[in-house]
């Protein structure tokens, strides 16, 4: 019995008097709890009550219209002022944009700073389709950053995406002026404060317009792309009916499109047909849920254009070339012309005066190889016209027999003032023939004739600039032998048929080589004009020989100290080099690599101003730097005297040329 007695007490102590004393406590928690989450709701209910009370001071606003507050730009410190708000009307209207941060804030949201959009009335009358269709605008003018998957944004991440461009530049002077600020809020009507608001994000608007003029333009056609995706996947062709809808506004927005490049070009109903199209494009998005066959077809799409931009870079390519080797029509009928009226001449009117100056070691001598009559007239011209003395400045033109006749015509008929002229045939060179020269020995090779004539065979070259005639001329290689052809000359000043002239020369003749051979502007201030740009460096007697860093120089305005060529056996030089390369394993066709390497260590670098190049073929030339160049050189395929000339430098050429000139206008050769 006793045992039994003890048994029962131990199970109290055990087992009831916790469950008493707990559920005691319990009950005790809970009523107390309890207590505190009423009280919290009743407070919560009175602050949404206040908050109902001040949207409705608004005129004409309802809490099922407003879908924004109005933008008001305000500071944590302003959140004071919801003590002291209550008694008046106007104040409570104010406070609206106050209110809705202490519902931000509430949700997590601690900006320090926030600007929140104004509501359009477009976007009222438009409520139901929006709620359809959540993507909706933030700023004209930013529209094109928007992802092409993003097709919700609601109030609070527009007020983040502008305060995250106007925060910084707005928050100093908010917090510095919001007493101001308060007083005079607290004088105005709602109307006028709204008046205020808008002028302010208009201003924002137009300002970002002004930094982005195509913001639009970029996002339709980015609609256009995605339409064209929704387009082409199987669900949209499984449905006829939004199909049919698409392919509207693809219509609608290439109408509204056209050939604009700037917001400021597009038709006036471009902004509707955008938002219908993005309207019409959520649709899409829901029809076409899979993820994996969109990026499928963007993936195509991108391989497609980079694979058509690829060719068409080719055909570029290949019709620059092909332009640049073509004779225009003009420019054939002139030398025919001249050469019929020079063979009309007597006798005795085919020589030119000062004739006897041709070898005044005193006078400027220039060396002109050409067979573009009407280049070498400009490189004349505009060298006579900025000489100080012309009569002292002797012209040495070089052409082929072809073009001999018309050669002298043109200057016979328009003498270069005081200057003197003379006109030579190359085939008088009786000296320059294969077993002398190397170069002609190659260009006459079987392997040379194959290289230019079977270019389509799979083992021929690819690079189409190696194929002009050009390297086919002697003319582009006489010039490695300038004491050959004016053996009684100490200097000479070669000039390519491609320059122009802006300034005197003469102070080229009294500069001091300090004993190197050749005088030229230096070409290394980008990385592919070093030598390792034209030579070889894989072959060993280039790599041996040679640095692959060294500087490049310009061939087109060259001063020759001819006394020390034959000193140093220049020419020599060159011919054993190009013995070497009878295969064209150490360089490429061309004049400027075999004149490297001949005058490799023989070269004393100019000034930049004497020589710019760049005019065929670079649109970035600096505008400064050709007015202060002495001679500007249009090296590359966009010649000036061909269509495909680079127009903001056509006129530097075409001021030498004298358009009212009979022999120009009888072969229509215009400016």
């Amino acid at each position: 019995m006793r045992v039994r007695n003890l048994v029962v007490v131990l199970l109290f102590v055990t087992v009831i008097a916790p469950v008493v004393l707990y559920t005691d406590r319990l009950a005790t928690f809970k009523t107390s709890s309890s207590t505190d989450e009423f009280n919290e709701d009743v407070t919560t209910i009175q602050a949404l009550n206040g908050h109902n009370q001040r949207l409705n001071v608004l005129p004409q606003e309802s809490s099922t219209t407003l879908k924004e507050p109005i933008g008001i730009v305000y500071s944590e410190n302003s959140t004071k002022s919801l003590q002291n708000s209550g008694s008046s009307a106007q104040q409570r209207s104010t406070n609206i944009a106050l209110s809705t941060q202490d519902l931000h804030l509430e949700s997590g949201d601690h900006k320090s700073t926030r600007v929140l959009s104004a509501t359009s009335v477009e976007e009222n009358q438009h409520h139901d389709q929006s709620q359809k269709n959540p993507i909706r605008e933030v700023n004209d003018a930013t529209n094109e950053e928007k992802e092409i998957g993003e097709d919700t944004i609601d109030a609070d991440d527009k007020a983040d995406q502008l305060s995250e461009k106007h925060a910084d530049q707005l928050s100093d002077n908010a917090s510095q002026n919001m007493e101001t600020k308060r007083e005079q809020q607290s004088t105005e009507t709602p109307s006028k404060i709204d008046k205020k608001v808008r002028i302010k994000i208009d201003a924002g608007k137009q300002k970002d317009q002004t930094a982005m003029p195509d913001a639009r333009v970029r996002q339709l056609k980015d609609q256009l792309i995605r339409a064209k995706v929704y387009l082409s996947l199987p669900a949209t062709r499984n449905n006829p009916h939004f199909t049919r809808e698409l392919r509207g506004r693809i219509k609608e927005i290439q109408r509204a499109l056209g050939d604009a490049s700037k917001d400021s070009e597009l038709a006036r109903n471009a902004y509707e047909k955008l938002k219908a199209m993005e309207q019409t494009l959520a649709k899409g998005k829901q029809i076409n849920d899979d993820c994996a066959a969109i990026a499928k077809k963007l993936r195509a799409m991108i391989h497609s254009s980079e694979e058509q931009l690829r060719v068409h870079k080719k055909q570029t390519l290949f019709l620059t070339q092909l332009t640049a080797k073509t004779l225009p029509k003009g420019l054939h009928c002139l030398p025919l012309r001249l050469t019929t009226e020079y063979y009309t001449l007597s006798s005795s009117r085919q020589h030119f005066p000062n004739q006897e100056k041709l070898e005044d070691t005193h006078l400027y001598h220039y060396a002109l190889f050409s067979d573009n009559v009407l280049a070498a007239a400009v490189v004349v011209n505009s060298t006579v016209t900025h000489a100080k003395d012309p009569s002292k400045h002797v012209f040495h033109v070089v052409t082929d027999r072809l073009n001999y006749a018309a050669m002298r015509m043109w200057f016979l008929v328009n003498p270069p003032g005081k200057a003197t002229v003379q006109v030579q045939n190359i085939e008088e060179f009786t000296w320059l023939n294969s077993s002398y020269s190397p170069v002609l020995k190659q260009l006459g090779s079987p392997s040379m004739i194959d290289y230019y004539f079977r270019a389509h065979r799979a083992n021929s070259d690819v690079n189409l600039k190696y194929r002009n005639p050009k390297y086919l001329s002697i003319l582009n290689h006489i010039r490695f032998y300038l004491p050959e052809i004016f053996p009684k000359l100490n200097k000479v000043l070669f000039l390519d048929d491609d320059v122009v002239v802006q300034k005197d020369l003469t102070a080229l003749w009294s500069l001091d080589l300090k004993g190197n051979v050749n005088g030229a502007v230096e070409t290394c201030g980008e990385s592919f004009h070093r030598f390792d740009r034209y030579l070889n460096f894989s072959n060993p007697l280039i790599s041996k020989n040679f640095d692959p860093h060294a500087c490049g120089w310009a061939y087109g305005m060259n001063v020759f100290d001819l006394e020390e060529w034959k000193r140093q056996n220049i020419t020599g030089v060159y011919h054993s080099w190009q013995k070497l390369n009878h295969d064209r394993q150490l360089w490429k066709l061309g004049t400027l690599p075999p004149g490297l390497i001949t005058f490799w260590k023989r070269t004393y670098p100019l000034h930049r101003h004497w020589h710019v190049l760049g005019l065929g073929y670079n649109p970035s030339v600096s505008q400064k730097e050709i007015e202060r160049a002495a001679v500007i050189h249009y090296n590359g395929n966009l010649k000036p005297w061909l269509e495909i000339s680079i127009p903001k430098y056509r006129n530097y050429w075409t001021r030498y040329i004298d358009y009212d000139h009979i022999y120009l206008r009888e072969c229509n050769i215009n400016p």
